[in-house]
């Protein structure tokens, strides 16, 4: 469990950023009543640990997992002077903020780049789920976002709508 109470300099904010991409998965104690468990044989999911121990914790061992960077989270480092202590939140939030204006991408992917990498994302989504009726993601809550944005341009309704827990499920399906 990675500590996220308490006030955090420049730096201690950036490692816990660190640790947190590294941070084994707790155990899910509780399956949502949405998973459509037994007609699942494939799942997306992104290529950091904890996207593929959830998607092993939900789903077993016995379904096809595909890892693929397209749909690891968007990136984030911590930006701003380092001057003094504050929430965890704040540097996020501020850090997040200025990443989306285009301020503080010069070492990550910029936000329009990953805003077309969500698109990218919904496309792959879209082919699967033409192809076998059904597509499974376990990904990351900033990018599920705007996968779920993409998919609503393309004519897609959300009909399950998860919330922004660790382990929400959110549905979507094609209109008529």
């Amino acid at each position: 469990m990675v500590n996220k109470s308490g006030f955090f300099s420049k730096q201690q904010a950036a490692q816990y950023l660190q640790d947190y991409n590294l941070a084994e998965v707790e155990q899910i104690i509780e399956r949502s009543e949405h998973l459509p468990i037994g007609r699942i044989k494939k799942v997306f999911c992104s290529t950091l640990p904890r996207s593929k121990a959830t998607a092993i914790q939900l789903f077993g061992n016995d379904v096809e997992l595909v890892e693929d960077s397209t749909f690891r989270e968007f990136e984030n480092r911590i930006w701003g002077l380092p001057l003094g202590k504050f929430p965890l939140l704040w540097w996020q939030v501020t850090s997040r903020a200025l990443w989306m204006m285009g301020l503080t991408h010069k070492e990550i992917e910029s936000f329009k780049t990953a805003r077309k990498r969500a698109s990218q994302a919904a496309d792959h989504l879209v082919n699967e789920a033409q192809a076998s009726g059904l597509a499974v993601l376990v990904a990351h809550g900033f990018l599920n976002e705007f996968i779920k944005r993409a998919l609503k341009r393309r004519g897609w309704r959300v009909t399950i709508d998860g919330g922004r827990g660790f382990v929400g499920v959110t549905q979507l399906e094609k209109t008529a």
